[in-house]
């Protein structure tokens, strides 16, 4: 007799773990889906932002708001395949792996511009494999869901581009003290060249290396913007 209790209460357990998973799973499908027409109300990194001091400035806008030299540059910057790849550069990965098993130390990163939108807008940042492979699901969903130029045009608005500044709108007001979509390309670069590690790389003042960097960027730029798959996500 006590045995079947068991069993039947084991047995309502695992009832309502999977409808709780069940749940879960059709509230964050909606929630991606929801997501292809507005932006994420708050990010957890932006909310990690507020809480720890470093403020929170964002401001987002329209894709047709945003100057096309911006999505040039981080194209330029961060990810030159993004139109190519269906969410990760996986010659890319490989030489990053190839690179940290040589140097444990200094770990290179590979990630494209969809993986950092699934890492920044659903999850929270780190490298342990559950957020990995949480990474990788979300990385696919949109990319399926959204298309190349609503992941672009959200990764524009939610990424950090200086301590507590999150989006083009918010960097090109705190910056240059203009809109976004009146970026020019030099200033567009220098944005796009502090996103490795924008707490540190510094736009004001200008970082050494945001200073060397913007010109590769510039540079960059030029050749990638004769490429039509280029010029139809930043269109």
């Amino acid at each position: 007799m006590k045995a079947a209790k068991q069993r039947s209460l084991a047995g309502r357990i695992w009832l309502w773990t999977k409808r709780i998973f069940l749940l879960l799973f059709l509230l964050q499908f909606l929630y991606i889906i929801l997501l292809k027409w507005v932006y994420p109300p708050i990010t957890i990194t932006q909310f990690s932002s507020w809480i720890s001091g470093d403020g929170l400035k964002r401001d987002y806008v329209g894709g047709d708001e945003i100057s096309r030299n911006i999505k040039l540059a981080v194209i330029a910057s961060e990810d030159q395949v993004f139109p190519d790849h269906s969410g990760f550069d996986w010659k890319n990965i490989k030489k990053a792996m190839e690179y940290n098993k040589k140097k444990p130390n200094r770990i290179r990163g590979a990630s494209t511009i969809s993986q950092q939108v699934a890492k920044n807008v659903f999850l929270w940042q780190g490298r342990g494999w559950i957020r990995k492979g949480l990474e990788a699901y979300f990385t696919k969903m949109i990319e399926w869901i959204w298309g190349k130029k609503r992941i672009l045009e959200v990764y524009v608005n939610v990424i950090e581009m200086g301590k507590g500044i999150y989006g083009a709108e918010a960097a090109a007001q705190a910056y240059f003290k203009k809109p976004a979509k009146n970026l020019t390309r030099r200033e567009a670069a220098m944005i796009a060249a502090c996103l490795p590690n924008p707490k540190v790389y510094t736009v004001k003042p200008l970082h050494r290396q945001v200073a060397s960097r913007s010109g590769w960027v510039v540079g960059q730029m030029n050749f990638l913007e004769r490429d039509p798959d280029i010029q139809g996500v930043i269109q």
